[in-house]
C-alpha cells in the first residue's frame, strides 16, 4: 500500500482544480443553488467528454477509463473543495458502484456506458421516510406479476432523484432484498409519474434542503415497472459493499471541504487586523488554526488508507469505511464552524461563502449515516 500520490495522480488533481476554478467558481455554485436542475449541463458534458470523470472508475469493457478508487477519491476531494453542484456523486459513485457490485454482466454492459459518457444521470434510492441507511429498514416491496416486476413504496432523500434517468432501488421480494432498476427517462419533470397506477399517485418531488448545493427528492412508487439487477434475493451483501465504498468517497469529499475551510480561515487571519496587527498573530486564533490543521491531516490519513483498502479489495474495508466517514464528518463540521468563528461577524452573512461549507458539512454528516451510526457500525464490525 503506497500512500503517496503518483505524478500522474497529482496531474489529475491539478487539471481538475483548474477546470473547477474556471467552469464552476463559487459564483456559479451560488447561481445553481436556485436552479431547479441543480447542475450545469454544459459543465456535466465537459466533465465526461474532456476529462472522462464519470467513467473514471468504470472498467474499460463497460465504456469507462478503468482507473481505481484512489483516483476517484482524489476527484471527489477536489469537488468537495469547490462545492461542485450536480449529480456526480449519485451517478458515478452510488449508481455505478451498485451496478458493478451487483455482478450482473449484462446489466453492466447495458447501463454503465451511458453513465461513463455522461448521457445517463443515475442514482441509488436506499433511504425511506425514516431516513435510515441500514438495509434492514428497507420496506419497499417488489412483486413479480408474471409479465415483469413492479415496485411499491416510498424513497426519500434520494440524491439528484429529481433529474435521474435511471433510479436503482433496493426492494423486498419473497426471496430477500433485491436491487431493481427503474427507467425514469420519460419522467424527469418534477411530479411526473413513476408508476402504472391509474390515479398517477407515483411521483417524484424535489425536497427542501439545508444544503442547496446537493439536491434531494422523494419518490413515490406505485406499481412502478422495474427490472432486477443481479441475483434476486441476494442484494444485501453487494449493496453493503456499495455503501461502504460510497462512505469512503463521501469522506474524501468532506476532506476537500475541510481543507478549503482551513485555507479560508488562514488566509483571512493573515489579512484581517485588530489593534494594529493581523488576527493570525493572536494565540487564540493560532490555536484554532492548529486544531483545524490537526483535524484535516488526520482526515486525510483516514481517507487515503480507506481508498487504498477499496483499491486492494481489502477485508478491512467495512471497518475503515465507517472509521473514515465518522471521523471526516466530524472534522469537516469542526473546520467549517471554526472558519466562521475566525471570520467573525462577516462569516455569518449570506454574502460570505463560509456558510455554504457549513451547510454542506452539516448535510454530509447525515448523508450515508451520521457519525453515531458509523461508530456503532464500527464497534459491531470489530466485535465490541
Amino acid at each position: 500500500m503506497d500512500l503517496v500520490f503518483s505524478p500522474e495522480q497529482e496531474e489529475l488533481r491539478r487539471s481538475l482544480r483548474r477546470f473547477l476554478d474556471e467552469r464552476s467558481p463559487i459564483s456559479a455554485v451560488r447561481a445553481l443553488m436556485d436552479d431547479p436542475l441543480g447542475y450545469d449541463p454544459s459543465v456535466w458534458r465537459q466533465m465526461a467528454s474532456q476529462l472522462g470523470l464519470q467513467g473514471l472508475a468504470i472498467p474499460e469493457e463497460y465504456g469507462g477509463s478503468g482507473f481505481g478508487y484512489v483516483e476517484l477519491t482524489l476527484v471527489l476531494e477536489e469537488m468537495g473543495r469547490a462545492l461542485l453542484p450536480g449529480p456526480f456523486f449519485a451517478t458515478a459513485v452510488l449508481a455505478a458502484g451498485a451496478i458493478l457490485d451487483a455482478g450482473d454482466t449484462e446489466a453492466a454492459k447495458e447501463l454503465l456506458p451511458g453513465i461513463a459518457n455522461g448521457t445517463t444521470l443515475a442514482t441509488l434510492a436506499v433511504t425511506e421516510d425514516d431516513g435510515r441507511w441500514d438495509l434492514e429498514s428497507v420496506s419497499t416491496t417488489a412483486t413479480d406479476t408474471g409479465g415483469g416486476w413492479r415496485l411499491t413504496g416510498f424513497k426519500s432523500f434520494v440524491p439528484d432523484g429529481h433529474v435521474a434517468d435511471l433510479v436503482l432501488v433496493p426492494a423486498r421480494t419473497p426471496s430477500g432484498l433485491t436491487l431493481f432498476a427503474v427507467d425514469c427517462t420519460d419522467a424527469r419533470s418534477a411530479g411526473a409519474s413513476l408508476g402504472a397506477a391509474a390515479d398517477a399517485t407515483a411521483r417524484r418531488t424535489p425536497l427542501p434542503t439545508l444544503d442547496q448545493t446537493r439536491k434531494l427528492a422523494r419518490l413515490e412508487l406505485a406499481d412502478a415497472p422495474a427490472r432486477p439487477i443481479g441475483t434476486v434475493g441476494e442484494a444485501a451483501r453487494p449493496l453493503a459493499r456499495t455503501l461502504d465504498k460510497a462512505a469512503v468517497a463521501l469522506a474524501a469529499e468532506q476532506l476537500g471541504g475541510a481543507q478549503r475551510t482551513l485555507d479560508m480561515a488562514v488566509d483571512y487571519a493573515k489579512v484581517r487586523t485588530q489593534f494594529g496587527r493581523p488576527i493570525g498573530s493572536f494565540q487564540a486564533v493560532k490555536h484554532k488554526a492548529a486544531d483545524m490543521l490537526m483535524r484535516v491531516e488526520s482526515a486525510r490519513a483516514a481517507v487515503q488508507y480507506a481508498a487504498w483498502a477499496v483499491a486492494d479489495d481489502s477485508d478491512e474495508l467495512p471497518v475503515v469505511a465507517s472509521l473514515a466517514k465518522a471521523y471526516c464528518s466530524d472534522a469537516y463540521f469542526f473546520t467549517a464552524s471554526e472558519n466562521i468563528q475566525i471570520h467573525g461577524g462577516i462569516g455569518f452573512t449570506w454574502e460570505h461563502d463560509a456558510h455554504l461549507h457549513f451547510k454542506r458539512a452539516q448535510s454530509s454528516r447525515l448523508f450515508l449515516g451520521d457519525g453515531e451510526y458509523h461508530r456503532a457500525l464500527l464497534a459491531d464490525r470489530i466485535g465490541i
